[in-house]
């Protein structure tokens, strides 16, 4: 899945602006973002998204290890995504990796991996692992980047492939303000490879799922989630949620960006989902192919997440946003260009 905006292929930057290119690589996909702004100003021109299934978290919750096939999957698309941003001039890059590396034995494998393919154009360039303060930050500032200051403060949620971060915070003369956050090993892989084995799931299975989910966000119970005047679903999860909830027959990012969802919506479509085989899922005109598998996992988090917001905080709607982390991080590089 990829998208351009006025993309100039040539990569030249003009009035003082650069390309600047952010890669975050999840448990279940990889995503760029290549972006364009004035090191020091707010506001980000996209160029280039895509993003690719590539399932890097696959049996890491089992093994401990990330397999020689995820790798591999990894590298292929991050091979390409180099050779993107190297094309379109970017200036400088960020790579963050999440929850399925930090858990992995052989993670210097992988940055080995990622050191080699994104040094062959920007030299020193490799992947990190950010702390929870730091993904907190960078999942908010992406999240509530295109929304009105006034309208917090916000819980932004991104729910991944092996967490989910639930993050309070407001935005205040144009800095972030966290409140509070936690990251929770509950994902939308992570449930399924560990309790949703049947296709499709089981009542005894799903009643697992959501008894491991309710002991997850118990943990974050200190998360002041009642002070949030507006929620911020962030990432693949909640966006095919959207589409779905809007009954789009394909994804269109412009009609799910800024989308406002009702509770009640959301809550139906996540029992439809869940209730259905992979195959009725893949058949949906939205859903991306390699979600259709996992999405009954992350449907259960989402459940379980209304409920949270309903009760702690009184919201009844979910605004959904197609910026999120990525756009954190791109704009974290032009920070760092700023000097």
């Amino acid at each position: 899945m990829s998208s351009a905006v006025g993309s100039d292929r040539s990569g030249s930057a003009r009035g003082g602006r650069v390309r600047v290119g952010a890669v975050d690589c999840g448990t279940n996909s990889i995503r760029l973002l290549v972006a364009e702004g004035v090191p020091g100003e707010l506001g980000l021109t996209d160029v280039v998204r895509e993003m690719r299934i590539i399932r890097l978290g696959e049996g890491v919750d089992a093994t401990g290890r990330l397999s020689e096939g995820a790798i591999s999957r990894c590298r292929t698309a991050l091979t390409d995504y180099t050779a993107t941003m190297a094309e379109l001039g970017v200036q400088s890059v960020r790579m963050v990796a999440t929850s399925a590396t930090r858990d992995a034995r052989n993670k210097d494998e992988f940055f080995g991996m990622t050191a080699e393919v994104l040094g062959a154009h920007f030299p020193g360039a490799q992947a990190e692992v950010i702390s929870g303060q730091t993904e907190a930050e960078l999942t908010f500032a992406g999240g509530v980047s295109d929304l009105r200051p006034e309208d917090g403060p916000f819980v932004v949620t991104d729910l991944g492939g092996g967490s989910t971060e639930i993050v309070v915070g407001e935005l205040v003369r144009g800095e972030v303000q966290l409140l509070g956050a936690r990251s929770l090993d509950i994902g939308c892989v992570r449930i399924t490879e560990r309790v949703l084995h049947s296709d499709p799931p089981t009542a005894a299975e799903v009643a697992e799922a959501r008894a491991v989910v309710s002991e997850a966000l118990a943990e974050a119970g200190d998360v002041p989630v009642g002070r949030a005047a507006r929620w911020v679903g962030v990432a693949g999860t909640f966006t095919t949620l959207s589409a779905l909830a809007q009954n789009l027959g394909e994804y269109d990012p412009e009609r799910i960006h800024g989308s406002v969802i009702p509770l009640d919506r959301m809550r139906e479509v996540c029992h439809q989902l869940v209730a259905s085989t992979v195959a009725e899922r893949r058949a949906l005109g939205a859903m991306h192919p390699g979600r259709a598998d996992v999405i009954g996992g992350g449907s259960i988090v989402v459940q379980a997440l209304c409920d949270v917001m309903a009760e702690r905080a009184g919201l009844s709607e979910l605004t959904v946003s197609e910026k999120d982390i990525l756009d954190g991080i791109a704009m974290s590089v032009l920070t760092r260009l700023a000097g």
